[in-house]
């Protein structure tokens, strides 16, 4: 598996690769970097905010990781026991990348914190943090307007939080809000080293290790509950499947149609089930010409629908 990501990282990216990877390319060499520094720079201070970012900016490491694997395998052919391919891998993995952000990244921060609360401890060299803390701000900052601009690309002009819930690419999401709560954890972090060494309070850089880890539970909540989504199956936006009912309709040898039922399989790979009556002179020849006629017709007019099934049936009243 290592050797497989090796090689896709050192592969150019085409035009046909995701928008998405250059943005989490950017990240995990940002975050793996960090990191190391982080954990340096906490060993040297004892900071106990200095260490849950270094969690922090670990765990997103693995995360981006995780991203790109799940890219890699979407990307494989359909195959007879999954004859509508592997798109979804992408959703798993950017589930569990939400899961490790919950549980390792939350997680540990908070433990962490509140261990250093109840054992507070004056930092070491606080001059080590802020510098760690300016070089990680630059790095993180410089990913986030990558991943800013790759999801500005995808939505845009719809509002910020509407896309993020109709985005079908959790790629891209995903590194948004990493980088966005590094940014913020790195904040936290550096209030917490700069008023504990002001104030001679020690107990505050644990307190600011709970914020981070809050801050970790609310983005990682937010992450799993639109990647569950995705996994579930997310239908596509009613304007699209509208647009599909017209071109039915406009069919001459189409009577009647109903309601679609789709499902997203992966962020550009969409399944659309369409019910339609048709005329009861076709023949059994003609029928199966009008059938492919309409899928040819729709497949051309939106190149997401990647299956398309047209259904004959009785349809007793028009639909809505």
């Amino acid at each position: 598996m290592r050797a497989s990501l090796f090689a896709s990282l050192a592969t150019p990216l085409s035009t046909n690769e995701p928008q998405s990877k250059i943005a989490i390319i950017t990240a995990l060499a940002a975050n793996f970097g960090i990191a190391a520094i982080k954990f340096v720079a906490a060993w040297f201070t004892g900071s106990s905010a200095m260490l849950s970012e270094g969690i922090h900016s670990l765990v997103d490491t693995a995360n981006e990781w995780l991203l790109l694997l799940g890219l890699r395998k979407s990307q494989h052919p359909a195959t007879e026991r999954r004859p509508f391919g592997y798109g979804r891998e992408l959703y798993f993995w950017a589930f569990m990348v939400a899961v490790f952000i919950f549980v390792i990244g939350g997680g540990l921060s908070l433990y962490d914190g509140i261990d250093h609360i109840r054992h507070p401890a004056p930092l070491r060299s606080p001059t080590w943090n802020y510098v760690v803390l300016a070089v990680a701000f630059c790095f993180d900052g410089a990913s986030f307007l990558v991943a800013r601009r790759t999801f500005n690309a995808q939505r845009g002009r719809q509002p910020f939080w509407k896309a993020f819930r109709a985005s079908k690419d959790p790629s891209i999401f995903v590194v948004l809000f990493e980088d966005a709560s590094d940014l913020l954890g790195l904040l936290i972090a550096f209030l917490g080293v700069f008023l504990s060494h002001l104030l001679n309070q020690p107990v505050l850089d644990g307190v600011a290790s709970v914020l981070i880890g809050l801050l970790l539970l609310v983005v990682a909540g937010l992450l799993l509950r639109e990647t569950k989504s995705l996994l579930l199956g997310e239908p596509a936006e009613p304007a699209l499947l509208q647009e599909i009912t017209e071109l039915a309709q406009a069919e001459a040898t189409i009577i009647n149609t109903a309601a679609p039922l789709s499902s997203y399989l992966s962020p550009h790979e969409l399944l659309v089930v369409l019910p339609v009556e048709f005329t009861s002179s076709l023949s059994a020849a003609q029928l199966t010409q009008a059938v492919e006629q309409l899928r040819a017709k729709i497949e051309a007019a939106h190149p997401d629908v990647k299956h398309i099934f047209v259904q004959p049936a009785n349809l007793a009243k028009p639909a809505a």
